[in-house]
C-alpha cells in the first residue's frame, strides 16, 4: 500500500482523532443522530479509500452535506434520506462511467469560495441551540433556528453549556495557531466530557450508541418514494462529486506528488454512498478537513484513510458507552471552530477586491447558500458568473472600419481610388460572433450611411453561433433593403455550417459575393461600381 507503512498508520490516527468529535457533531446536526455519523466516517471512509481516484482522499460526513440533508429529514424522515443517500450513488456512478469528473474543474473559483463562506456560516448558525443549550426551533431555516434559540437563551440563560461550547472552541481555535500538529478537538471534547462527568453539569448529552454497526439492511428502500426524492438525490450527488473532487485539488495541490483521477473519485464516491445506507449511515463525501490534516500527517497511501476508518470502527465497538456521554455543547464547540476555520479571510477578501464582478458572485454565492437551497446556490453562482464571462467576452467583439486599400490595382489613378473610396466601405469583425455580442453588431452596422457597397471581413471571426449567424443575416438585409450591396470575404472554415444551415449566405453566395479573400472582394465591388456606372472609369 506504501513504501512506509508506519507513516500511513500513524496519519490515519491522527485524522481519526480529530474525525471523532466531527463524524458525531455533523450526523447529530445532520438530524439522524451521531450513530448515523459514525457509520458513514467507517463504512463510506473505508469504500471510498478502497475505489477511489485519491490516494490522500479522506472521505466521510461533511458540513456541506448536513446542511443538504437538514431539510430531507424534516420533509421524508430518515427512511428518505437513506433513499436519497443510495440513488446519490447510483447517479455518482452514472457520472464516473459518462466521465463527468473532468467537467467538475470548470467552476470558478469565486463560486467555490462563496459556497464555502456560506456553508461555514450555516455550520456556526445550526449550533446555536446545543452551544446556548435550548431546544431547536422547528424550521427548515437555519438562520431562523439561530435566532430563537438566542430568543430562548435569553428568556432563560443556560450558561453552562455557553461556557462549555464557548471553552472548546477557543482551545481549538488557540491551539490550532499554536500546536497545528496536536488533535485539540479530541483534547477539549475528552475534556469537558470529564469535567461535565465528575461535577455532573446539567448538560444534555450525545445519548445512547450502539456497540457497532447494525446488519445491513434495504428496509427503509421505498420505491414508491423515488420520484419524490429524485430531486433531493440529483442535488447530493452534485454536492458530493463537487466537494469530493474540490478536496482531491486540494491534496494534489499539498503533496506536490500525487495526482488524482475525477472519474474514478466519482467512482468511489458513488460506491460509497450506495452501500453507507444500508448500515444507516448517510451521504458521505470527501472531507477538505480531514484530507489536508492527513495530507500535513506524512500519508503517502491509502493506507492512511482506510486505517483511519477502522480506528474509528474499533472505537464505535469497544467505547460506544463513553462516547455517549460526551456533551452536545462540546461537540457544537468543535463545529464552531470547524466553521471559523473553513473561511481563509484573506483569499476571501483579496478575491472581493480583485474584480467587482468576483467579489459580486462570491456575496451572491454566499448569501444564496445561507438563505436558500445549497446546490441551488452553487448553479445560481454559475450562472452569474457565467453571465459576467459572456458580458467580458461581448466586449471584447470588434467591428472596425478600416481604409480602401490602394496598392490593390495600382493602374487606377488617384481620382479614381478618392471615388472608389467614397462608394466602398470595408469592415473587419475580430472575435466571437454569439448571442451576447451580436444585437451590438446589428445596430453598428445598421448605422452604416452614404456607401453603395460594404465589404465585411470575417477572417478574425473566432466563432459563430445561431443567434450571430442570424443577426449577420437580418444586418445584410437591411443593407441591401437600402441599396447598398453586401459582400463577404475570409469565412474561417468551419463557420460555413451555421451560415449556410440558417440560408444567411446562400443568397451572396449565388450572386457572387462569397469570395476568399479580401483582395477579390474588393475587386469585384470596384467592378460592380464601374459596370452600374456609380463611378466611371478614369484612365490616366
Amino acid at each position: 500500500m506504501g513504501r512506509r507503512p508506519r507513516n500511513d498508520l500513524l496519519a490515519g490516527l491522527t485524522v481519526a482523532v480529530i474525525a471523532l468529535p466531527l463524524a458525531l457533531g455533523f450526523g447529530i446536526s445532520s438530524g439522524l443522530g451521531a450513530a448515523s455519523g459514525l457509520a458513514t466516517a467507517v463504512v463510506a471512509g473505508s469504500l471510498a479509500a478502497l475505489f477511489g481516484g485519491s490516494a490522500l482522499q479522506v472521505s466521510g460526513t461533511s458540513g456541506a452535506m448536513t446542511v443538504v440533508l437538514m431539510p430531507i429529514v424534516g420533509t421524508h424522515g430518515p427512511a428518505g434520506v437513506l433513499t436519497v443517500g443510495l440513488l446519490a450513488g447510483l447517479l455518482l456512478v452514472a457520472l464516473a462511467l459518462a466521465r463527468a469528473g473532468r467537467y467538475m474543474a470548470l467552476v470558478p473559483a469565486p463560486v467555490v469560495a462563496g459556497f464555502t463562506v456560506g456553508i461555514a456560516c450555516v455550520i456556526g448558525l445550526q449550533q446555536f441551540p446545543h452551544a446556548l443549550g435550548v431546544r431547536p426551533h422547528d424550521s427548515d431555516q437555519v438562520p431562523v433556528i439561530a435566532w430563537h434559540a438566542v430568543a430562548d437563551f435569553l428568556a432563560a440563560p443556560h450558561w453552562w453549556a455557553a461556557g462549555v461550547t464557548l471553552a472548546v472552541a477557543a482551545l481549538l481555535l488557540v491551539g490550532a495557531r499554536i500546536r497545528p500538529a496536536v488533535p485539540f478537538s479530541l483534547l477539549a471534547v475528552a475534556a469537558a466530557t470529564l469535567v461535565a462527568e465528575l461535577a455532573a453539569l446539567p448538560l444534555t448529552r450525545i445519548g445512547h450508541l450502539p456497540p457497532g454497526l447494525p446488519a445491513p439492511s434495504l428496509g427503509f428502500f421505498d420505491l414508491g418514494a423515488i420520484p419524490a426524492l429524485l430531486g433531493p438525490a440529483v442535488a447530493v450527488a452534485a454536492l458530493a462529486a463537487l466537494e469530493s473532487l474540490l478536496s482531491a485539488g486540494v491534496a494534489d495541490g499539498m503533496s506536490g506528488r500525487h495526482r488524482h483521477d475525477p472519474d474514478r473519485e466519482l467512482f468511489g464516491q458513488g460506491v460509497a454512498n450506495l452501500i453507507t445506507p444500508l448500515f444507516g449511515g448517510m451521504a458521505g463525501t470527501g472531507a477538505i478537513v480531514r484530507t489536508a490534516v492527513n495530507v500535513r500527517s506524512g500519508a503517502q497511501s491509502r493506507l492512511a484513510a482506510l486505517s483511519h476508518a477502522l480506528i474509528l470502527g474499533g472505537i464505535v465497538y469497544l467505547a460506544a458507552g463513553l462516547v455517549s456521554r460526551i456533551p452536545l455543547a462540546a461537540l457544537a464547540g468543535v463545529l464552531l471552530a470547524t466553521a471559523v476555520r473553513m473561511v481563509e479571510i484573506g483569499a476571501v477578501r483579496a478575491m472581493i477586491r480583485s474584480t467587482r464582478g468576483d467579489g459580486a458572485v462570491l456575496v451572491l454565492t454566499a448569501v444564496a447558500t445561507l438563505m436558500l437551497d445549497t446546490v441551488l446556490a452553487v448553479l445560481l453562482g454559475l450562472v452569474v458568473a457565467g453571465a459576467l464571462a459572456l458580458r467580458a467576452i461581448a466586449r471584447n467583439v470588434r467591428f472596425d472600419q478600416e481604409p480602401l486599400r490602394h496598392d490593390l490595382q495600382p493602374q487606377h489613378t488617384e481620382d479614381e481610388h478618392a471615388l472608389l473610396a467614397e462608394h466602398i466601405v470595408t469592415y473587419r469583425l475580430d472575435g466571437p460572433l454569439f448571442f451576447a455580442a451580436a444585437q451590438r453588431f446589428l445596430l453598428e452596422l445598421s448605422e452604416v450611411t452614404g456607401v453603395s457597397v460594404v465589404v465585411l471581413r470575417m477572417r478574425r471571426v473566432t466563432t459563430i453561433d445561431a443567434s450571430g449567424a442570424l443577426v449577420l443575416g437580418d444586418a445584410i438585409q437591411r443593407l441591401e433593403r437600402r441599396g447598398i450591396a453586401v459582400y463577404v470575404s475570409g469565412i474561417p472554415d468551419g463557420h460555413h455550417q451555421p451560415l449556410e444551415a440558417l440560408g444567411v449566405i446562400a443568397r451572396l453566395d449565388r450572386a457572387g459575393r462569397v469570395f476568399a479573400t479580401t483582395d477579390e472582394a474588393i475587386a469585384a465591388a470596384r467592378e460592380r461600381l464601374h459596370t452600374t456606372g456609380v463611378v466611371p472609369r478614369l484612365v490616366s
